[in-house]
């Protein structure tokens, strides 16, 4: 069986191969180690996606396609039928929430602005008011999966208020459906959004969603960038009636000159919330895993439904 992962280090970090497994490298996925259409197993690279998947249709005897991203909305679709798309789901929840709740504290204390007056020499005190606070705040997590469970944990200390929306209510665990946004969303002052890109959440944060976000909200965007409509988006930010704390942007990267960059009320991270240096081991770790059930004939964990 042959195996293609995207980083040297993963020969190391997947553990013991199983008898008769052959592991090559190919880091982009476009400069081959070797024939493509022999691979079985395939690691695509991290955060290459979207470029990634375009190769696809060379590998033409691949029966697994074990993603390194909790993400898998530039696959589906695209891998063919009878291979199974699995993704990583668990490896990124402990750092995209850190990188919520960094977020979230940063976006509310007016962190950017002391950064502006520091770039400035400018210490700024005879312009500061007292900011907002993450102690105490309602949150709104939309995306009831492992890495909104994360947040929550995270949060916990904070004394926050946390009400959980996925797709359909699940009432015995106190998980509501989007369908009652409009009436949660008015009692939010942090609105954070987890949810995977699909048909459905695609555009999901329009200009009603932004108006029904009380006064003084954040929003808390570590989703996709096109579960939001970028115009709305910026409409509702420029008063400055909200602000948004944002690793993901639609389009992305985010061009020169775009409104965002320089809306004051908004902090900016480049689609780096689960970019940290325990990646590769806990990725790997997984990958492993699947390799090992796989060659054993056992069933995969994180396969993805083609309704994702």
């Amino acid at each position: 069986m042959l195996v293609w992962i995207a980083h040297e280090a993963g020969r190391t970090l997947l553990g013991e191969m199983p008898a008769g497994v052959e592991v090559e490298v190919c880091e982009d996925a476009a400069s081959w180690p070797s024939d493509p259409a022999k691979v079985d197993f395939w690691v695509p690279p991290f955060l290459a996606t979207a470029r990634a998947a375009e190769h696809v249709s060379h590998f033409t005897g691949v029966r697994v396609v074990q993603l390194l991203s909790a993400g898998a909305d530039a696959w589906v679709g695209v891998v063919p039928p009878g291979v199974q798309l699995c993704d990583a789901r668990g490896v990124h929840d402990k750092p995209v929430a850190e990188w919520v709740l960094g977020a979230a504290i940063g976006a509310l204390r007016q962190f950017p602005a002391f950064v502006r007056a520091q770039q400035r020499e400018d210490w700024a005190l005879k312009e500061y008011t007292p900011t907002q606070e993450l102690t105490g705040k309602r949150v709104l997590i939309v995306g009831a999966g492992s890495i909104g469970r994360a947040i929550e944990e995270h949060m916990a200390p904070f004394g926050v208020t946390v009400t959980r929306v996925a797709r359909t209510a699940r009432p015995e665990q106190d998980v509501h459906g989007v369908d009652a946004l409009p009436e949660l969303l008015p009692h939010a002052e942090v609105v954070v959004l987890v949810v995977p890109l699909t048909d459905q959440t695609r555009g999901m944060v329009d200009a009603a969603f932004l108006a029904a976000m009380p006064d003084g909200a954040l929003l808390v965007n570590a989703a996709r960038g096109p579960v939001v409509d970028t115009d709305a988006l910026v409409a509702a930010l420029t008063p400055g009636r909200i602000s948004a704390a944002l690793d993901v942007t639609e389009p992305e990267p985010l061009p020169p000159g775009h409104p965002l960059w320089h809306l004051p009320n908004v902090f900016l991270t480049p689609h780096s919330a689960g970019s940290v240096v325990g990646l590769l081991p806990r990725a790997y770790g997984l990958a492993g895993d699947q390799v090992r059930r796989f060659a054993a004939g056992e069933p995969l964990i994180n396969q993805v439904s083609d309704g994702y």
